[in-house]
């Protein structure tokens, strides 16, 4: 069937009814106001009233008032005829965009956290962690800076897991402070990330062409995005050549060796 303008959305509302506890009176007080009696049906016993002046009643604001007095026992209601004062949830799902107007959702309507790169973390090395030379070893960031989710375990697995409902595509970052802790020089570094046990991506750098120099620190940088699923788990590796080797700890105020992520909005 077509119309002209906006198609009826009578499926979305319906009229307010009211039940009154009727007593020997001529004289009730309605929950809605109303600019006359002809916004409402009043149904007493069940037969429906006429309204009017001189009929059975009139109405206006709040007042309600019949001609003859209810009596005690009687039944009676009113239907809210002029507009609908109760309106009906739309079913699940069944609003889409197209039904929203453009710029119709403002910030302020949007729950805290709805729109943001979340879920994010970001841990770091709370005292330095010694490796071993030319071993890929996965990195424990022991501390959390913030960790929205609480997906990171940072007591024993030392991984970020995908929480329940948050697959989707993640950034993830890390800063790897190799040092020798004896003076000794460090030759090579490389690290990277690992999914569910698997190499992801890996950095190498050779510090000094191969022979031994004067670098006993190096500060390593790598960063990757994954197209993640609930469950995956995402971990960090490092390796190093040198003698005496620790991946350094927090400084005063920075953050030496830190790894991080968050949920890429799409």
């Amino acid at each position: 069937m077509a119309y002209i303008g906006n198609t009826p959305a009578e499926n979305y509302a319906s009229f307010l009814t009211e039940t009154f506890s009727v007593s020997a009176t001529t004289n009730y007080t309605l929950s809605h106001a109303v600019s006359n009696e002809n916004d409402i049906r009043l149904v007493i016993n069940g037969v429906v009233q006429q309204p009017g002046s001189g009929k059975a009643y009139t109405a206006s604001n709040t007042t309600l008032t019949l001609t003859s007095a209810t009596q005690s026992g009687d039944s009676m209601y009113a239907v809210y005829l002029g507009r609908a004062l109760q309106t009906v949830n739309p079913p699940n799902a069944s609003v889409g965009t197209a039904q929203l107007a453009d710029s119709s959702v403002t910030s302020a309507k949007l729950a805290s956290g709805a729109v943001a790169n979340t879920p994010a973390f970001y841990v770091v090395r709370g005292s330095n962690q010694t490796i071993s030379s030319a071993s890929t070893t996965k990195i424990q960031f022991d501390t959390e800076i913030f960790d929205t989710a609480g997906a990171y375990d940072n007591s024993s697995n030392y991984r970020f897991t995908v929480p329940s409902g948050q697959a989707g595509k993640y950034y993830f970052f890390t800063k790897l402070n190799f040092e020798t802790t004896s003076g000794d020089d460090i030759i090579f570094v490389a690290g990277g990330f690992y999914k569910n046990g698997s190499i992801q991506n890996w950095g190498v750098t050779n510090t000094s062409g191969g022979t031994a120099e004067t670098f006993r620190q190096y500060l390593y940088n790598n960063s990757i995005m994954l197209d993640l699923s609930v469950g995956d788990y995402v971990e960090v590796y490092g390796n190093a050549i040198g003698s005496n080797l620790a991946l350094e700890s927090n400084g005063s105020g920075y953050y030496e060796t830190s790894f991080g992520g968050y949920k890429i909005i799409e």
